[in-house]
């Protein structure tokens, strides 16, 4: 149901069925096609609810219908997931859209190690079905091994899938190593056996200049 055209447009063929997608990315549509706008991230309102706790903000659309929906945000590239009963954390503003059979939610990551101890959340998606995620450039895949664990920039995560741990360290980025940095550098830190997705460029975080 889900495929590419060129690498930054998503291609939606609905047979009367529905996909859950950010608000204000469908750029064009053919056939017969109905908008609703959900709250809470498409979880109602104990999601709506949730989200203003953790600060995680995601608006959602349900888009249902017979044809064909084109989805497209700023030009970002678009990079498609497989889940089979597994669980995908990911961003909220890396989420482009989701089946509308995949269930969406907020998990609890862990401490920045910061002295105010405040925590970090991410958005959630699992079940059976595809799943398409945005990146700033052409996203890059990394396997995780438990013999090869691996350290994220924060700035540059996007996602990650299977039975990896996550951890926060503080770190010394290249910025914070030449003295343009300010703020509290940190860096999350993956053990297990899975998937990491990472963009090639940096986003400003919540500990600051990392």
């Amino acid at each position: 149901m889900f495929r590419l055209q060129g690498s930054k447009v998503l291609a939606v063929d609905m047979t009367g069925d529905a996909v859950k997608a950010k608000n204000g990315s469908m750029v064009a549509y053919d056939g017969q096609m109905q908008f609703k706008k959900l709250s809470g991230g498409g979880e109602g309102i104990r999601g709506m609810v949730t989200r203003r706790i953790t600060g995680e903000q995601m608006t959602v659309m349900e888009v249902s219908g017979q044809g064909t929906c084109w989805f497209a945000d700023r030009a970002s590239e678009i990079n498609l997931v497989s889940l089979q009963g597994d669980k995908l954390y990911v961003e909220s503003s890396n989420l482009l859209a989701t089946d509308a059979g995949l269930r969406t939610g907020t998990s609890f990551t862990g401490l920045r190690g910061a002295s105010q101890g405040n925590g970090l959340f991410t958005t959630t998606v699992e079940g059976h079905g595809q799943a398409a995620i945005m990146s700033d450039g052409p996203a890059v895949v990394l396997r995780v091994s438990r013999q090869y664990p691996l350290t994220v920039d924060p700035g540059a995560y996007i996602a990650h899938q299977g039975n990896l741990n996550q951890s926060f360290q503080s770190g010394v980025t290249f910025r914070t190593f030449m003295g343009e940095g300010g703020g509290e550098a940190f860096q999350i830190r993956f053990e297990g056996d899975g998937l990491v997705y990472v963009q090639p460029s940096e986003r400003n975080t919540i500990a600051g200049d990392v």
